[in-house]
């Protein structure tokens, strides 16, 4: 579960790419959307261009069309009831889960930011939610944003959704934030959740600053979220860019990145896809202090005050993860 940030210029569909801010506006979106149901983003869908490569155009069309429809509806509740058993025991027992900072959240709706690790599978970002349901039942609905190529997949795709899962694009984020949800955004996307194990404490936003934008455009703040064990879940050993790049993963999967993993069962894998079985690693997360955002629509193109409000964000959850580090006793130990 994360949020894919890549520049894509084949598709032009993502939320967070600053130079796809202008396609669509949000009182087009308005009249175009019901916001309260499963919606097919069809325009942007027929922003694909052709891609030289046939292949990964197929590839890229299959993906898009899985991930046309969502919704903000929120979590499925009979979904959410019949997998509570399981969830309580992985958030208590397997990965012994300690979440705190809740009476900083702002009464109204939030863009939780934060970083995420463990490749494919970023348990600290799926505990993070799961703990959230388990906290307000429904009663404050977070949607947790994920990669096109997850929201494709079969089995996890329809998963995501039944748990609140959206796509990171403008029009689903939006859509939650004018429906009164939270929403959490991992800046980094996949350079983020698959970064080396030796960078697992290094704070991965990649430079993308379209989230802050997102936030003054809804009129949300924004609330760093620290997260540190998530990288321990599986040991990424190399991040092999240059053979992604030689098997062109960008545009078959939408992905620079090629780990070379140390994980359950198979060993030191090229992870491709979810091939591991996340490890029992202790998880701590902090909710930190709120970053009020200045929503003058003229702030949006201030290039001055956008760096100013991310590397606000970026040096909080660094802080966050800093301190909740030096708690950490080491793999599994926690």
């Amino acid at each position: 579960m994360y949020s894919t940030m890549t520049k894509m210029p084949e598709t032009g569909q993502y939320l967070f790419n600053d130079a796809l801010m202008y396609e669509t506006t949000y009182e087009t979106m308005n009249k175009t959307m019901n916001y309260t149901k499963t919606i097919g983003i069809d325009n942007e869908a027929n922003m694909v261009k052709p891609a030289k490569n046939g292949r990964a155009n197929g590839i890229n069309e299959i993906i898009s069309k899985r991930t046309e429809k969502w919704s903000v509806a929120g979590q499925n509740p009979d979904v959410m009831d019949k997998q509570s058993a399981i969830w309580d025991f992985l958030l208590d027992h397997y990965f012994r889960v300690e979440m705190t900072g809740w009476e900083r959240l702002p009464d109204n709706a939030s863009m939780l930011v934060g970083v995420h690790s463990g490749t494919w599978l970023t348990m600290d970002a799926w505990t993070l939610c799961a703990e959230w349901w388990r906290r307000y039942q429904g009663k404050r609905i977070l949607h947790g944003t994920a990669h096109d190529v997850l929201m494709a997949l079969p089995g996890i795709g329809k998963y995501f959704r039944n748990v609140g899962v959206i796509p990171a694009k403008r029009a689903s984020v939006t859509a939650a934030f004018a429906a009164g949800h939270d929403v959490v955004i991992w800046p980094g996307g996949e350079v983020d959740a698959m970064r080396s194990w030796s960078k697992r404490h290094d704070v991965v936003l990649g430079g993308r600053k379209g989230f802050i934008r997102q936030a003054i455009r809804s009129g949300v703040p924004i609330v760093p979220v620290a997260t540190v064990g998530g990288h321990d879940t599986v040991f990424v050993l190399s991040e092999c860019r240059k053979l992604a790049k030689m098997l062109g993963l960008k545009k078959l999967l939408r992905t620079e990145i090629a780990p070379l993993i140390l994980g359950f069962p198979f060993g030191i894998t090229l992870e491709a896809f979810p091939m591991h079985i996340p490890l029992p690693a202790k998880i701590r997360t902090e909710i930190l202090d709120p970053i009020k955002i200045d929503t003058n629509p003229d702030r949006e193109n201030d290039n001055v005050y956008v760096d100013k409000i991310y590397k606000e964000v970026e040096r909080s959850i660094q802080e966050g993860v800093n301190r909740l580090a030096r708690l950490s006793k080491g793999p599994f130990f926690g």
